[in-house]
Formats: structure tokens, C-alpha cells, sequence
């Protein structure tokens, strides 16, 4: 007697959406990011930052008239802060590579940006945290709002998560293009510790000698630092402003560019 076989498609399990899908690589990523350490990372940098700068120097820079050293110092410690989550999202993500993570996920029935989201979802949580701990240490070493109000924070603060998301998409970026992740940590690491030590972010222009002035006034960090000074202060113009704007568009354009490049290697390895 002939038998018929079972209905497999009957009882197939329905399809899981992309959105699903992004919901639990991000909760993975983040999951991820607590177990290594970088949540603790993000809570402890701006602390370490605050306790190490602000300490030993407030004696003499408070001297200066008009000098008030925590609220010179509070811009440096956000956008440190946002730099060490960039440089934890690119080493999360070049694990992903190293172990063969992102490969697998490669052969699932996985919308390439999935994946990409997932972890600028978990890199979010990260910078917020840290953020949120710079506020905390920046109240305790006494810096408080200035004259802009509730408008001024929010420019201050924006200028903060803007470097901090582009830092972040472009440590991804990055993390996809190295070939190992100690090279991926070297490569952000070390521009984002040169800048930060050679800005107007710790000590005022005028402290440093007179040959590398320009470079200390016109880079980047020390840019961005003028412009939540200027939003903290109330003094917004578009002199303090515009550089910040151009070094944005010049950042973005820098890492749409490797965006492309780490999209073109992907096609290339499928």
C-alpha cells in the first residue's frame, strides 16, 4: 500500500523579517559589547579623562583671567569620549571579520545592510552611554550649561553625537577594509590621540609654541571644540561655525569614500 508523504511546506516556519533580523544582531552586538568590556570602556573613559586633566591642571589654567578650566574642558572629554566608542565599534567589527562572523552571515538569507546596522544600532547605545558619562563627570569637576539654554545644549551636545556617528560609520568602514584588527585599532587610535593632544581642547591656543599654532587652531578637534564652546556660550556666528561645517562635508565625503571601497570588497568577495 502506497504511502504519501508528509507536507513539509505545511508545517515550514514562516520567514523572519529584516527588520527582526536587525533587532537581534543589534541586541547581539550589544550583548557582545558588555561582555568585552567597551560598555565599561564608554562609562570609565570620560571619568579617567576628567579626573586626569582636570585635576592637575585647574591650579594653573584657573590663574588665567576669566578662566574657567571645567567648562574649557568639558567639549575634549565629550568628543574623547565618543572617540574611544568609534574605536571600540571598529575593533567589534573587525573580530566580526577576523573570527569569520560577517562571512557566514554573508551565506544566511541576510540583507547585506543588516548586518551594517545592527552594529551602528549597538555603536549608538555605546556613544549615548558615553555621553552620558562625560555630562556626569562634567558636573562633577563643575561644569554647568552656560547663557545659550536649553538651544545652546542641544547644538552642544549635537556637535558631539554628529562626530561621534561619523566616527562610528567610519570605524566600520574601516574595519572592512584593514587586513587585521590590530591595524584597525592602530589606525584609529593614533590620529584620534594626536589631534586630541594637539587642540585647543586641554590649553588655549596660546600656549603652545608659535610654529605649530595654525595646526592647533585650524584641525579638527580643536574646530569642533570651538564650535560647542560657541553653542555652550551663546556666541554663535557663523566665524565659529563655518570651519566646523566645512570639516564635517570633508569628513562625510572621506567616509561615504570608504564606505563605497568596503562595499565594492564585499561584492568582489561574493
Amino acid at each position: 500500500m502506497a504511502t504519501t508523504a508528509p507536507d513539509i511546506t505545511a508545517h515550514a516556519l514562516p520567514p523572519i523579517s529584516a527588520v527582526e533580523q536587525w533587532r537581534a544582531l543589534t541586541q547581539r552586538s550589544i550583548v557582545a559589547a558588555m561582555r568585552s568590556g567597551e560598555i565599561v570602556v564608554a562609562i570609565v573613559s570620560p571619568v579617567f579623562l576628567a579626573i586626569c586633566f582636570y585635576l592637575p591642571l585647574r591650579t594653573v589654567m584657573n590663574m588665567a583671567p576669566g578662566m574657567n578650566y571645567a567648562q574649557f574642558l568639558m567639549p575634549i572629554i565629550c568628543l574623547q569620549s565618543v572617540g574611544f566608542a568609534g574605536t571600540s565599534a571598529a575593533m567589534r567589527a573587525a573580530m566580526d571579520e577576523y573570527h569569520g562572523i560577517s562571512t557566514r552571515l554573508r551565506t544566511m538569507p541576510v540583507p547585506g545592510w543588516v548586518p551594517v546596522l545592527a552594529r551602528l544600532g549597538a555603536n549608538v547605545v555605546l556613544l549615548l552611554v558615553s555621553l552620558l558619562w562625560a555630562t556626569i563627570a562634567g558636573f562633577a569637576i563643575g561644569w554647568r550649561p552656560g547663557d545659550a539654554g536649553l538651544w545652546g545644549t542641544i547644538g552642544f551636545f549635537g556637535v558631539t553625537l554628529v562626530v561621534g556617528l561619523l566616527l562610528s560609520v567610519g570605524a566600520d568602514a574601516l574595519a572592512l577594509l584593514s587586513s587585521s584588527p590590530q591595524a584597525t585599532s592602530q589606525t584609529m587610535a593614533l590620529p584620534q590621540l594626536i589631534l586630541g593632544m594637539v587642540s585647543t581642547g586641554f590649553v588655549p591656543e596660546e600656549r603652545f609654541p608659535d610654529w605649530i599654532r595654525p595646526f592647533a587652531r585650524n584641525q579638527p578637534v580643536s574646530q569642533f571644540v570651538s564650535a560647542m564652546r560657541g553653542f555652550n556660550e551663546g556666541h554663535v556666528s557663523w566665524a565659529v561655525m563655518g570651519p566646523p561645517v566645512y570639516w564635517t562635508i570633508g569628513l562625510t565625503a572621506l567616509v561615504s569614500l570608504m564606505v563605497g571601497l568596503a562595499v565594492r570588497k564585499r561584492k568582489r568577495e561574493r
